[in-house]
């Protein structure tokens, strides 16, 4: 009877061992328990080592508090004229109370899907193709305002929305490529002509530099030309004036100063010129000379 009793209350101490064990829990970084007593909200656990009453209180939910990430699949929208695409996004967001999270709505990844749809055509119901295909950053915005504010009762934050994907009809892919094609066909165009233009001012440029140069030489030779023939001019004056002071040096009389200018003049004429005015003093001078001419023939 007494070694029953003591097999009794070993069992009765490790049942209550493995109670208290059993019902140890340790909760891990960026987690959170929601914990319910008798079936009402008890607490939130965070990050730490709890315990939980046997048969009194549940964990009703665990909640990680990690930034999460939802890829919705493409939902058809409508734009302002009447153009029917299809847009899928991705919303990032995070949970912030895990209370409201776990009794604010019964299934959040559901309605944070309907409501994002919902508020996607609505704001695409605003616009027109090109905006929409153009404005991705002001449909972003626009939806993480109106989903951060929904889902605030929650317990979620939108962090950020992000359109992934915007398929038009086919009909409208077709025309908008050959606009793109027509565009880069324009711009092909434009640089084109650009680049020949740019040479063809590039050619004149050097067509002019290579007639001021061309100026310039052609200058520089008829300054050349010009100084060459100012110094045999001051050459010959300079010669001259050396003859007459020899002559003069050497006491030549009138007659023979006349004779000269006779010669200077006949050189002068030398067959090229029809009239050569003879001055007056040396008129005489000049019909001995013809008369002496005739003699020595």
């Amino acid at each position: 009877m007494e070694i029953f009793r003591i097999v009794i209350l070993f069992a009765v101490i490790a049942l209550i061992i493995w109670l208290l064990v059993s019902n140890i829990r340790i909760v891990p970084q960026a987690r959170a328990y929601v914990v319910e007593r008798l079936g009402a909200y008890h607490g939130t656990w965070q990050v730490g080592l709890h315990f939980k009453i046997p048969l009194i209180d549940k964990i009703s939910r665990k909640v990680s508090l990690k930034e999460k990430v939802i890829d919705f699949p493409p939902q058809p929208v409508i734009t302002k004229d009447n153009v029917t695409m299809e847009i899928d996004t991705v919303v990032y967001f995070q949970i912030t109370d895990p209370k409201l999270y776990t009794y604010g709505v019964e299934s959040p990844m559901d309605a944070i899907e309907n409501l994002t749809a919902t508020t996607l055509r609505n704001i695409i119901g605003e616009l027109e193709l090109d905006e929409s295909l153009t404005s991705r950053e002001h449909i972003n915005t626009k939806i993480r305002m109106v989903l951060d504010e929904a889902t605030d009762p929650w317990g979620i934050k939108i962090n950020r929305v992000e359109v992934k994907n915007i398929t038009p009809p086919k009909d409208i892919q077709v025309a908008m490529e050959k606009q793109m094609r027509a565009e880069r066909e324009r711009r092909e165009a434009i640089l084109i002509a650009e680049g020949e233009k740019k040479s063809q001012v590039l050619i004149a440029e050097g067509q002019k530099e290579a007639a001021i140069l061309q100026a310039e030489a052609n200058k520089q030779t008829a300054i050349r030309e010009a100084e060459g023939q100012a110094e045999a001019i001051l050459m010959i004056n300079k010669a001259t004036a050396d003859g007459l002071k020899l002559i003069k040096e050497a006491g030549a009389d009138e007659s023979v100063i006349r004779l000269k200018s006779l010669e200077a003049f006949e050189k002068a004429a030398d067959g090229q010129a029809t009239k050569i005015i003879i001055p007056s003093e040396i008129q005489g001078f000049a019909g001995l000379a013809a008369s002496v001419k005739e003699l020595i023939k």
